[in-house]
């Protein structure tokens, strides 16, 4: 054993989420070391997605200047004052994979993060609670005070089906279309992977059945990404219009394989009275996601998991429940908001990288959360909630999650704190991390309840728009402005929806604007004594 050093954090990954970390730590002058088990940042975006074209927003074209703006259509970049942007390296608003891999090289570079390459972490272990101790494949030690875990979900998941172990893996299946000409081809999985799949082999495969539980959901109306993708949905094309393909909705209780090579699957089809069926196939490919590798760390570090052992299990601060000082970023961490806002993705785990940093700033480091002083007025309220929902990226993207705070102290000072994780925010209040308060409220973008329910493309459905409490439409993406008492049950005491517009502009005095102040003016506890949008003192930081 070879001990290299030690330092007070361990990023585990050089993917996104390492370098997102690594970036801050960085900024605040911290001692830390990235290990990436590749030879270059990135390595994920080598292999996947397979068949090489990126599913991620990258919409150069905006016609806005603000680069805050911006970023709500680029769901590639990595948050930086300096940059590089992705946008700079493709125009494609779906650009090939392998540009990914060459803008964080670029990104590591010109940031000159501190990352080891060629390093694979083998064992964590954690003798006696003290020092994290991380080996790699040379018998090279490092030790850290702090990990944080960033190497995605890196092994393929594998559902309990009966000789499952007899397909093949989207990881390795091939991607040349004319290996299936003429075959009959299952693709278990109703994700992006699967059609991905699927619409590759079209033009050569005889029959295609992709099948899965459950209904199939398309991102267009959850608002969610992770479900099927516009972009890989010719498939269902060719399945209405009767071209000999066809999706599955039921369960897959067997795989079979032949002697010669050929499969039976037994299906049990929801849609007709549980009806199980022997189905023949030439190709069966397994296309059911991925999931977190554990099986680096000792028992006396081990996390626990969650969501069918696929992710590790946290707290409202990425850490781990059972290994304190254990943290994760990027797509592992989406068990706090599982198919429900965007930590899986770049677009959406780069703020909550952003929002881990200060939490660790916080805890260790004494440093508060970056904060504004305001007026406590509700005019200067609404003018500073008002500015942040017309430009906030951060918000656009983890819609829901991450929100605003505007706390309300005991001795009647307002603090404006910007991208919390709101579930954080409800612990961290309770528990007087904020400080001594009277009251807190929170400014989130989301949707309206039971919005994925219905078609928005159906026009008899838009006659008969949500409404809120006040009747305003809230079925699309609006601001929501709640108030919450520091007692840690996360129950608002008020609410108020900035009505839904068309260019996510909530600007109009008596649309927008005014309805919030006297909201604001009706909560606070100095009411309304400053105009929105008249003249403020300069702001205290």
């Amino acid at each position: 054993m070879s001990l290299l050093g030690q330092v007070d954090y361990l990023v585990i990954g050089g993917g996104p989420a390492g370098l997102q970390a690594g970036y801050f730590l960085e900024k605040s002058g911290r001692d830390y070391l990235i290990v990436e088990e590749s030879d270059a940042p990135g390595a994920f975006f080598t292999r996947f997605p397979r068949h090489r074209t990126l599913i991620s927003s990258n919409k150069v074209h905006t016609g806005w200047n603000d680069p805050e703006l911006r970023l709500r259509v680029d769901w590639n970049s990595l948050l930086s004052d300096e940059g590089p942007l992705f946008t700079a390296y493709s125009s494609r608003y779906f650009p090939p994979a392998d540009v990914m891999v060459r803008y964080l090289a670029d990104f590591a570079r010109e940031h000159e993060l501190r990352i080891r390459f060629n390093t694979r972490v083998t064992g964590v272990t954690r003798p006696g609670g003290g020092l994290f101790s991380a080996s790699d494949q040379h018998g090279n030690v490092v030790r850290a005070r702090r990990i944080i875990v960033a190497t995605g979900v890196s092994r393929p998941y594998v559902p309990p089906i009966e000789g499952a172990e007899e397909a093949e893996h989207y990881c390795e299946v091939s991607v040349d279309p004319a290996e299936f000409t003429d075959k009959r081809v299952l693709i278990i999985g109703r994700g992006n992977s699967a059609f991905e799949t699927a619409d590759n082999l079209i033009e050569t495969a005889a029959v295609i059945h992709v099948a899965g539980p459950g209904s199939l959901k398309l991102a267009w109306r959850t608002h969610f990404v992770g479900h099927l993708r516009a972009v890989n949905n010719n498939f269902l094309d060719t399945y209405q219009l009767k071209s000999q393909n066809a999706v599955l909705d039921g369960d897959i209780l067997r795989i079979a394989r032949n002697p010669d090579g050929t499969y039976v699957v037994s299906v049990r089809f929801a849609r007709v009275e549980e009806v199980v069926k022997d189905i023949p196939y030439d190709r069966v490919i397994l296309a059911t996601g991925f999931r977190f590798d554990a099986s680096i760390f000792a028992d006396d570090c081990r996390p626990d998991l969650v969501i069918k052992d696929r992710f590790p299990q946290l707290t409202d601060a990425w850490e781990s429940v059972n290994v304190p000082d254990l943290y994760f970023a990027g797509t592992i961490t989406q068990s706090l908001d599982f198919k429900k806002s965007t930590s899986g993705f770049i677009h959406g785990f780069r703020y909550g990288v952003k929002a881990l940093h200060r939490m660790i700033e916080r805890r260790y480091h004494d440093q508060a959360w970056p904060h504004t002083v305001l007026p406590a007025a509700a005019g200067a309220v609404t003018d500073a909630v008002i500015g942040r929902v017309n430009r906030t990226s951060a918000l656009w993207q983890l819609f829901g999650f991450l929100g605003d705070a505007v706390l309300v102290g005991t001795d009647g000072d307002v603090r404006y704190c910007e991208e919390v994780p709101v579930a954080h925010l409800h612990a961290s209040a309770a528990r007087g991390e904020f400080g001594n308060l009277s009251s807190y409220f929170t400014v989130t973008l989301e949707y309206g309840a039971d919005h994925d329910q219905v078609d928005p493309f159906d026009i008899t459905v838009s006659r008969t728009p949500q409404r809120d409490t006040s009747g305003l439409d809230a079925r699309y993406l609006h601001p929501v402005v709640r108030q919450f008492l520091p007692d840690g049950t996360g129950k608002p005491v008020a609410e108020h929806h900035i009505t839904e517009n068309l260019e996510n502009e909530w600007d109009k005095p008596d649309v927008h604007i005014g309805p919030l102040r006297s909201f604001l003016a009706s909560r606070l506890p100095t009411g309304d004594d400053l105009p929105a949008g008249g003249e403020l003192a300069a702001p205290r930081t």
